[in-house]
């Protein structure tokens, strides 16, 4: 099964609100210098390195995308906004590369697709460390930074103390273990009757065991096939994580993210001593300016039109020119 069918998305009532609320329309923004690059690890993983103008070497942003069957430009079936795309264009622009991928099985990286149950947070972030490792070992890059945006950030983190990096940046990344995010979630959203069911399997899947009996109504969360990534990814706390990164390291959260909130970023910088926070105001979780609910934050999430919020483009400057 390919990964763009069974991945597992971390806020699914809100993802199939925005699936019902049809896709997105084909503007393409403003390229920079841009070439594909591929890296070959059981298939073909491939990604897109943006240049800046100017003389090398340059500081380089590895950018790794979120949950689910996310590209490399930050776009889920149905939900084309160009986060990443637009936030890759916006270092250029700055004098800042960056190399972004699609994540096994998705895209361009379709052909290293793996079983759904043979898929784990751990491939992911070995993946990444690769991508970190062809970048350090490339001489027109100087430091060479991961941004991890949502789940990605998660994986950042492993990749980074896996590889090595000059610096890390969780960029709207949870605080919490996955199984209490899902908690937190859906909470309010399920309905009662399938509340037990929910927090039984959570607690199966927190104590590392699967579990055959899934009702119909919870299979999209929770079908025997993704347990198997469930249990690979809530076996992590972030915050711990976190703390045991020795490079600088910044968290930057959006005010109006309905998927993660300011207490995560909280929680994050509190784990460790010395991190940066950044909280952008009015910056929503595909990284666009945008307020108010689901109803009103869905043209930032199905359009790819309009800029990625310029307080977090100059908070990554910031973080990126004052390293070491």
């Amino acid at each position: 099964m390919s990964m763009s069918r069974a991945a597992f998305l971390l806020v699914p009532v809100l993802t199939l609100a925005l699936a019902l609320a049809g896709g997105a329309n084909a503007g393409e923004q403003e390229r920079p210098r841009e070439s594909a690059v591929q890296l070959e690890r059981g298939g073909v993983l491939a990604g897109t390195l943006a240049l800046p103008e100017g003389g090398m070497p340059v500081p380089v942003v590895l950018l790794i995308a979120g949950s689910g069957p996310t590209d490399r430009n930050g776009n889920s079936p149905g939900m084309r906004n160009d986060s990443l795309q637009g936030l890759a264009h916006a270092l250029a622009e700055a004098g800042i590369a960056s190399l972004r991928y699609d994540k096994r099985g998705v895209a361009g990286s379709r052909a290293a697709a793996v079983r759904e149950a043979e898929l784990s947070l751990d491939g992911y972030a070995d993946d990444a460390a690769a991508w970190l490792r062809l970048l350090k070992g490339d001489a027109r890059f100087g430091k060479v930074i991961v941004v991890g945006h949502s789940e990605g950030a998660l994986v950042g983190m492993l990749a980074a103390g896996r590889a090595g990096a000059d610096g890390l940046v969780a960029l709207a990344g949870p605080g919490q273990r996955l199984s209490d995010v899902l908690r937190r979630q859906l909470a309010g959203r399920l309905p009662p009757a399938l509340i037990p069911d929910s927090e039984r399997i959570l607690a199966s899947l927190e104590r590392g065991q699967l579990t055959e009996e899934v009702p119909a109504q919870l299979a999209p969360l929770f079908r025997p096939s993704v347990q198997p990534y469930l249990v690979s990814a809530i076996k992590y706390d972030p915050a711990e994580e976190l703390r045991r990164l020795a490079m600088p390291v910044a968290v930057i959260q959006g005010s109006t993210d309905l998927q993660v909130g300011v207490e995560d970023a909280r929680r994050l910088q509190a784990a460790r001593p010395g991190t940066t926070l950044v909280v952008v105001d009015g910056m929503n979780h595909v990284l666009k300016m945008a307020h108010g609910d689901l109803a009103a934050q869905l043209p930032a999430y199905t359009q790819p039109g309009g800029p990625v919020a310029r307080e977090l483009v100059q908070a990554l400057l910031r973080f990126v020119r004052g390293l070491p």
